[in-house]
Parts: structure tokens; sequence; C-alpha cells
């Protein structure tokens, strides 16, 4: 059963997504919670206090679930492990709940808050580019990936998922099409790159 804390963070996520973060109030949370704002601030300051417990639960669940160049997991050991690791961690950043609101809510708001735009940037290409560059350059040296430079195959194998994942995320009858073009983007890749 969900705190009314987590139901605060879950209705202000929804919100923030819909209306931005200007665009809505303290008030309209707790409406949306079935509580009364005074109520609200038994469990946080304000709205900033809100947005800051959901931004740190969104960056923990996406460091656990699809990771970082400091945490991605073991290396895959063959062509089709880095294909499913792949496929499962865009699976993840498509599908989680929590993971498309904040990623809509921060690419609406990227444009007005120099934080946010940061975020968005880390999320949608430094991060995974950097991880991604980690990924490679560790099956190269195991004899996997033909030898080049890691951190351009990053960018050539991730940019094309990030248009695919926004696609899906501004028309989300899309987002079949979308992952099976991923996959076979992925699987391109792997075939023009890996030397199994």
């Amino acid at each position: 059963m969900m705190t009314t804390r987590d139901r605060i963070l879950n209705e202000a996520l929804t919100l923030f997504a819909e209306n931005g973060y200007d665009g809505t109030s303290v008030e309209e949370i707790a409406e949306k919670v079935g509580i009364k704002a005074p109520s609200l601030y038994n469990h946080f300051k304000g709205k900033e206090d809100i947005l800051n417990a959901l931004i740190d639960m969104a960056e923990a669940r996406y460091e656990e679930f699809f990771g970082s160049d400091k945490h991605f997991g073991k290396l895959p050991e063959s062509k089709e492990e880095f294909i499913q690791t792949s496929i499962q961690k865009i699976s993840f950043t498509m599908n989680d709940p929590m993971i498309r609101k904040m990623r809509k809510f921060l690419v609406r708001e990227q444009f007005r808050n120099e934080r946010f735009a940061e975020i968005t940037t880390k999320h949608q290409l430094n991060g995974i580019q950097g991880m991604y560059t980690k990924i490679i350059e560790g099956m190269m040296n195991e004899g996997l990936f033909k030898k080049d430079d890691p951190e351009l195959l990053a960018t050539e194998v991730t940019a094309p998922v990030a248009l695919w994942i926004a696609k899906a995320d501004r028309q989300p009858q899309c987002g079949q099409e979308s992952m099976e073009k991923i996959e076979r983007h992925i699987r391109h890749f792997c075939d023009v790159y890996m030397n199994e």
C-alpha cells in the first residue's frame, strides 16, 4: 500500500509531466492526493522539496535498473548478450512509468531551467554514451569488438535509440514499432563492429 508521501510524489510527477513545474501548485497536488494543502507540508517543505525527492528517486531507480558508467554490471560476453542487455535497458527506459513521466517532465522543462537541462543531457546523451563507451571499450579489450574509437561507437549505437524513444514518448502508439527498429539497429551495429 502506498504511503501518503508516496502518493504525493506520484501525483506531483504526473502533474509536473502534464502541466510543467510552474504550472502545478501545491494545492493541485494535495487535491489529487485527496488531502488538504497544509497536510502536504507534514511530508514536504514545499514544491521544490517534492521535486528534489522525485529527482533523487528517479536517479536512484535509473541507476539500479539501467546503470551508468560507474555501474553497468558485468561486461556482455557475446553479441547476443550485448543485444539482449541493451534491449532490457531500453525496454526499462521506455516502459517504466516513473522514468517515462520524469523524461516527459524534463524534456518539457529543460529550456526553462539549467538544472533540468543538465539532467536531461545526462540521461539522453552523456550518461548513456559514457556507459556504452566503457562497455564497448571493455568488450574491445576482450576481442569482441573491432578496435576503433569506443566513444564514437557508443554515440553511433545510442543516438538513434534516443530518437526512437523520443518518438515513442510523443506517439505512444509507436512504442512497439520503435522497439523493433531499435533492436534492428543494435543488431546491425553489432554485425558491423563486432568480431563474431
